[in-house]
């Protein structure tokens, strides 16, 4: 746990690929042979923690699929909000611009298809996708103004936020 904490301490400042072994070692207060002894390198520290964030994530929303009432898609998008807020020091620094864009949009991709929300039944397929692909990085960059600027918003505005955007998205632009 304190690599870890270590890890996105120096994530705060740097990204992952400019902090050393060293670093990490002095900054969790630990020798490089017990580094070693858990992880190859800072690389697969990360990975551990982005793939217990995605497990946390597919677990808690395992029962959400076919559930696309409004009721059930906020109460489920803003179990996710809460569990941001929860893990903050973490999820800053997962979900800002020194984090893994990879990794981000998987996050919001495997959110999102369990809730279905991408099958939108009033547009074809292909832009079906095309909507999808912009709800997930429209949303990366949504949580990391969210993060930045102090969680300002309740994991219920954001979810209700979320719902709105989605179910929406047929947008009127007055002249």
């Amino acid at each position: 746990m304190v690599l870890k904490d270590s890890l996105m301490e120096l994530m705060r400042q740097k990204s992952i690929s400019k902090i050393t072994i060293k670093a990490l070692c002095e900054k969790a207060d630990i020798n490089r042979t017990t580094f070693y002894a858990h992880y190859t390198d800072q690389f697969q520290l990360l990975k551990s923690i982005e793939d217990e964030t995605l497990s946390w994530v597919k677990e808690t929303i395992a029962g959400f699929h076919g559930k696309t009432g409004k009721d059930d898609f906020t109460r489920n998008i803003e179990k996710v909000f809460e569990y941001l807020i929860e893990n903050k020091n973490h999820i800053q620094v997962l979900m800002s611009e020194q984090g893994d864009i990879d990794f981000q949009r998987n996050l919001l991709a495997v959110l999102y298809e369990q809730c279905g929300i991408w099958l939108m039944d009033d547009i074809d397929l292909a832009k079906s996708e095309l909507y999808f692909v912009f709800l997930v990085n429209g949303s990366i960059g949504l949580i990391q103004h969210w993060l930045k600027n102090g969680l300002k918003e309740t994991a219920s505005e954001m979810s209700e936020l979320i719902y709105d955007m989605r179910f929406h998205h047929h947008v009127k632009v007055s002249d």
